[in-house]
């Protein structure tokens, strides 16, 4: 699996095929003097009959007085502003960007995901952006509903509840992560797009059957390996630095007594420098439930 398959996962472009009917995600809980903090790993994109409910679950969002996401102010009326402000660049077309071989594979790539518009659709936008852009159309086409995401049915419990919602970070935050790498590992990220459209959805069955098994070890392998290893400073900026953020806002939110449910997307609690990591470094135990 190449680098830049870690980037697709963190905005929600990983599940291409559809998960077994019943899926039993991880779940953790942290404990301090009297602060409880449930963490659980999610995915943004699911088919319609995912059924990853559980009893241990129900129980966590049951006892738990808010719910903490990666984001809230991701409403379409926003994102289309930020993607207009950072993801377009239409005074520099992406085909002068693209050797020739490249564009050949972008008007294939555009083909092939059933791009509207086609290649066309593409020129005015950054390199990140069309990455994102080819590997969105195959996700819907292939069953993933976005009103399905663990994200937005755990948002919509909580506020039916009438349990607040907050965000670790923000769309914009979110958005520059991609926006702001140099134009040479844009173009990058765009040139694994093209192979992974080439290639088809197959290669991600592994990483859903993962993330239904709650196996954090073969998460990690799949997310953050190749990552680590061929792309260390994009490792620790989209994976490292951010963990160690949320770290350090759930360890202040445990000095106040109450229960808390953490979901963010089930890479941050995988792997070597997970968030789970994260936190054990704050001194705050974590234990899988």
């Amino acid at each position: 699996m190449k680098p830049f398959r870690r980037i697709r996962v963190l905005f929600a472009l990983c599940l291409l095929l559809a998960a077994p009917a019943f899926a039993n995600p991880g779940l953790w809980v942290a404990k301090k003097d009297q602060a409880t903090v449930y963490l659980f790993g999610t995915v943004h994109l699911l088919p319609s009959d995912t059924n990853w409910s559980s009893k241990p679950l129900d129980q966590a969002l049951e006892a738990s007085s808010r719910l903490v996401i990666e984001l809230t102010d991701d409403n379409p009326a926003n994102m289309q502003a930020l993607v207009i402000k950072y993801g377009l660049d239409p005074a520099h077309p992406l085909s002068g960007k693209l050797s020739e071989r490249d564009r050949h594979r972008l008007e294939r790539a555009a083909e092939e995901a059933q791009l509207p518009g086609g290649a066309a659709t593409l020129q005015a936008m950054r390199p990140w952006l069309a990455a994102v852009s080819l590997a969105v159309g195959p996700l819907v086409r292939a069953g993933m509903d976005p009103a399905q995401g663990v994200d937005k049915t755990l948002r919509a419990r909580m506020e039916k509840a009438d349990k607040p919602v907050e965000g670790l970070e923000t769309a914009e935050q979110q958005l520059r992560m991609l926006a702001d790498m140099p134009e040479p590992l844009q173009l990058s990220f765009l040139r694994q797009s093209l192979d992974e459209v080439a290639q088809g959805p197959a290669r991600l069955r592994d990483l859903i059957d993962a993330w239904r098994r709650g196996d954090t070890d073969e998460i990690a392998r799949i997310e953050d390996e190749d990552l680590r290893k061929g792309s260390p400073e994009l490792y620790d900026r989209m994976l490292v630095k951010r963990n160690e953020a949320w770290a350090k806002n759930i360890a202040e939110r445990m000095k106040q007594p109450g229960t808390t449910f953490v979901a963010v997307g089930a890479g941050h609690l995988a792997g070597p420098d997970s968030l789970l990591k994260q936190l054990e470094k704050l001194g705050i135990e974590v234990q899988r439930q």
